[in-house]
């Protein structure tokens, strides 16, 4: 069996630059969100695995922040944001682009079709200028207000034609980039709290690693396992009261050294260690 790395090279590998890591984080973070609104696949089911690897990658740096524990739930609550972000972004797309390089024209209603019924049903018009050309662009589509034919509008055409006309009140996007600013600051602000996690587990293992009492009660434990008997089902029980400075998990540790196990379930105030175990404890 391979003998792991002492608990302090760990926790000091662990905190060694965590500003540093976090930072990259929250660049890898912008870039994927960057880099699926240039695409524009949000929409795509292609998309699905390459989230679900993104988040898988993302655990490996979140650990080595130092909160192990809560890893994998802030590595899932990142994606979900990122996406929120990216795709709030993708929304606003065709607006944001109007807003920039889109000329006001005024425009009279000159043909109306109907698609879907019910709430599902969505309106086209075809759009002229006061001359009677067609204003540049797709049909102006809309699902929640219903125009006449020959009534005057305000609206906001691409010169290029890529993009379908749409009134002032239409292609604001204010409210889909505020929700995707939200989604990518609550993104970041997970890494940030993260990086806050890490370093208070740290802060505390180095306090703890250099405790007396804590030395002591490991050195208490070590001789334990060593002179304890086994009991009929081959644990060795020891009572863990008498070691408070100690964890279950740092416990775990310790015996794992010793070519044990520690049960996690049914100890009934004890921990119990053995060469087999039902439910192994996590090594701290």
């Amino acid at each position: 069996m391979s003998s792991a790395p002492p608990e302090g090279e760990n926790r000091a590998r662990r905190a060694r630059h965590p500003v540093a890591l976090a930072i990259g984080i929250g660049c890898c973070v912008l870039a994927v969100v960057a880099g699926a609104y240039l695409l524009g696949t949000f929409d795509s089911l292609l998309m699905v695995p390459v989230w679900i690897a993104f988040g898988a990658v993302l655990i490996v740096p979140l650990r080595k922040l130092g909160a192990r524990e809560s890893s994998t739930g802030a590595a899932l609550f990142i994606v979900v944001a990122a996406l929120f972000a990216g795709y709030g972004a993708d929304l606003a797309r065709d607006d944001v682009t109007l807003q920039v390089r889109g000329e006001k024209v005024a425009a009279t209603v000159a043909k109306e079709r109907q698609e879907g019924v019910g709430k599902s049903r969505r309106s086209y018009y075809v759009l002229e200028r006061r001359d009677g050309t067609r204003v540049p662009g797709p049909e102006m589509a809309t699902g929640f207000e219903a125009y006449e034919v020959g009534r005057a509008l305000t609206v906001l055409v691409d010169p290029e034609g890529e993009l379908e006309p749409r009134t002032p009140g239409e292609a604001d996007a204010t409210g889909e980039l505020l929700s995707s600013g939200g989604a990518l600051l609550a993104a970041l602000g997970c890494v940030a709290w993260m990086t806050w996690r890490g370093s208070v587990a740290a802060r505390r293992g180095e306090d703890a690693g250099t405790s007396p009492v804590r030395d002591e009660q490991e050195q208490q434990l070590r001789e334990a396992l060593r002179t304890f008997p086994t009991d009929r089902r081959g644990y060795i029980k020891v009572p863990s009261e008498d070691y408070p400075a100690i964890s279950h998990r740092r416990a775990a540790r310790i015996a794992w050294e010793m070519g044990l196990r520690a049960e996690a379930t049914g100890n009934r105030g004890s921990w119990r260690f053995g060469e087999s175990v039902v439910v192994e404890v996590p090594l701290d």
